[in-house]
């Protein structure tokens, strides 16, 4: 069997990875272990390289990340060491025991911008962070891509029924209060992190089909599910399906300022991954129904 590293196990997307092992989806085929802080300090490029040549990984998937995005404007040496720097101690230590990597990445690597077409942001668009957290993600691409058995997964508006996330968050509020305000002019897509690992599966049995010595494959790529919404529309459909009796009300950006600013178009093309995994890719909506119902 094919052994798979987990980073960031306890996160939302290392949950669902964790979920994917006790489906059996994968028995026989691949052995995964989990790792988190307490039992792998992914900012120690020693330890890394130590706990690696231990374990013999044939992928290392690296779900860990600085995501605090508006403390990290004032904490960005953190956000440095854990999205960008310790990114480099794993590549390394992948390169070193010859394992396959994936590193997951963020739309606030581009500038945020609406396009005056409106068009889906594709992976060879010029990228422009307009933040510590984006930059720091940015810098964490450029590690993983300068090795040439890595891929690189862009994704955007993760939510789950692990950790805080958006949806918890508005079902909460939806059950203690009457009203609310969500920003409506800020578009993305909405992405179930249950779908992103099962798409990120897809993508290393394809690259295990092709052979070890076959890199084509490997690469940037962007994934989220499908569909576009607003902040505003992606609150509406929470409370509605959560059957939470709650106004959700339309704001500005100027109306909800942050720390950090915040894109105005996150929606991201998935065409390269789904012409090159023959992925079935679900709308936000029949997937945030899936998440509900399993909360």
């Amino acid at each position: 069997m094919n052994k798979i590293v987990v980073t960031g196990a306890n996160g939302q997307l290392g949950n669902e990875l964790r979920d994917i092992d006790r489906s059996g989806a994968y028995a026989g085929q691949y052995e995964f272990v989990f790792t988190d802080v307490a039992e792998l300090d992914i900012t120690d490029r020693t330890a890394v390289r130590t706990f690696m040549e231990a374990a013999r990984p044939q992928w290392i998937v690296n779900a860990a990340a600085y995501t605090a995005v508006d403390k990290a404007e004032s904490d960005a040496e953190r956000a440095e060491l854990l999205n960008a720097e310790a990114v480099s101690n794993l590549v390394s230590a992948a390169e070193a025991v010859g394992a396959g990597f994936v590193q997951v990445s963020t739309d606030y690597v581009f500038d945020g911008q609406m396009p005056a077409d409106r068009r889906p942001l594709s992976e060879s668009d010029p990228t422009g962070p307009r933040s510590v957290y984006g930059s720091t993600k940015l810098k964490g691409e450029g590690y993983a891509l300068a090795y040439k058995r890595s891929f690189v997964v862009r994704t955007a508006w993760l939510y789950s029924t692990y950790g805080n996330n958006f949806v918890k968050t508005m079902l909460r509020l939806g059950s203690e209060r009457p009203e609310i305000g969500v920003v409506a002019d800020q578009w993305g897509t909405p992405t179930y992190a249950a779908d992103l690992a099962a798409a990120i599966m897809r993508m290393i049995a394809g690259a295990d089909a092709r052979g070890a010595d076959d890199t084509a494959l490997f690469g940037l790529y962007h994934y989220t599910d499908e569909g576009i919404a607003t902040w505003y529309d992606f609150a509406c459909e929470a409370m509605r399906l959560g059957g939470r009796d709650c106004r959700v009300r339309a704001l500005t950006t100027a109306e909800y300022p942050t720390p950090t600013e915040r894109p105005a178009w996150s929606v991201l093309s998935k065409t390269k991954i789904r012409n090159a995994f023959s992925l079935n890719i679900p709308d936000w909506r029949e997937s945030l129904a899936r998440c509900i119902r399993n909360l």
